[in-house]
């Protein structure tokens, strides 16, 4: 039986990874601060813990795994990213994971394993035209990042393309595109955009109002947690090391994503268009590379799985 370790195992994508990896017939080892938050893990271990403690990591890590999924990460959506206030926290306890974690793996004979980065990594002066943003995998150069947050994930991918390059490790990097779907954070400051939407809708009266961080104006791509699992199983086990996009290119703006969602729901919804943290005004998944290296892209529409997510928050609402 293959043996496959989920860090990070308690999260979003990470217990979504778990629930794939289970389907598939690993053997699964979670680790995280907590358990999932809305359903039971499936892993057949979970170890609850820091990472950001070498010796718990050391224990996590004690042996060597066919597949190593790297989740971990103190992150969240625009309201605790772009503010400001957490950026000590986000720079240090994620790049504290990364070191500990390297460390660990490599202590243990080496082996593959998956680190998830993210589309914030892009420079913030290619992001300024929201109808026409430039993300391509190669445009990270000159580096200029609009938060702490991506400067942390762009000093991590050239962290384990460096242990990749002088201890033998074999690192696959991607950069994740807003990845968004049920069972993820829907409230308390560090819930995504999709996630903020479908909530502030479900709550809403037909005819009333919900409130938008800026003008609406600002465009983003949304990709359902479905084919972020589906792409990262795809990238780990490919000869391609990255780093590549993985996110959806049906490029939205705030506005239509608010439209969608309301429709969903069915109900008039108006939009209150109030100041908040922003981040660039453009940005959407560049899928030329990863269509060239794996022969595959999402394809999934937006509104499928926006019908899904809303579905799975209203229930929450409800048994609230």
């Amino acid at each position: 039986m293959k043996t496959a370790l989920v860090l990070g195992g308690g999260g979003f994508i990470g217990n979504h990874m778990v629930n794939r990896l289970k389907a598939e017939g690993f053997h699964v080892r979670a680790a995280d601060l907590k358990s999932p938050d809305f359903s039971v893990s499936r892993a057949d271990d979970f170890l609850t813990g820091d990472l950001r403690d070498p010796l718990f990591c050391r224990a996590v890590i004690d042996r060597r795994f066919d597949e190593i999924y790297q989740f971990a990460a103190d992150m969240g959506g625009a309201g605790f990213i772009f503010t400001g206030q957490n950026d000590a926290d986000i720079m240090h306890n994620s790049a504290m994971i990364n070191l500990n974690v390297l460390e660990a793996v490599v202590r243990r004979g080496g082996g593959r394993i998956f680190y998830s980065s993210s589309a914030c990594i892009y420079p913030e002066h290619n992001q300024l035209d929201p109808e026409n943003p430039h993300c391509a995998e190669d445009s990270a150069y000159p580096a200029n990042p609009d938060s702490e947050y991506g400067w942390e994930k762009l000093f991590s991918e050239r962290l384990y393309f460096a242990f990749a390059r002088n201890h033998g490790i074999e690192a696959r990097v991607a950069r994740y595109h807003n990845v968004f779907g049920p069972e993820g954070t829907w409230q308390g400051g560090r819930e995504k955009a999709p996630a903020a939407v479908c909530r502030k809708v479900a709550l809403a009266p037909t005819g009333g109002s919900v409130e938008i961080w800026g003008d609406g104006h600002q465009t983003r791509s949304f990709l359902i947690v479905d084919e972020c699992i589906e792409g990262t199983l795809r990238m780990m086990r490919s000869d391609f090391p990255g780093p590549v996009n993985i996110g959806s290119d049906e490029r939205v703006t705030i506005n239509q994503l608010v439209d969608a969602v309301a429709a969903i729901a069915g109900k008039t919804i108006h939009k209150a268009h109030i100041p908040g943290p922003l981040g660039v005004r453009g940005r959407n998944s560049d899928n030329r590379l990863i269509r060239d290296r794996l022969g595959w892209a999402p394809s999934r529409p937006l509104n499928w799985g926006l019908a899904r997510t809303y579905a799975w928050i209203a229930t929450q609402i409800a048994a609230a």
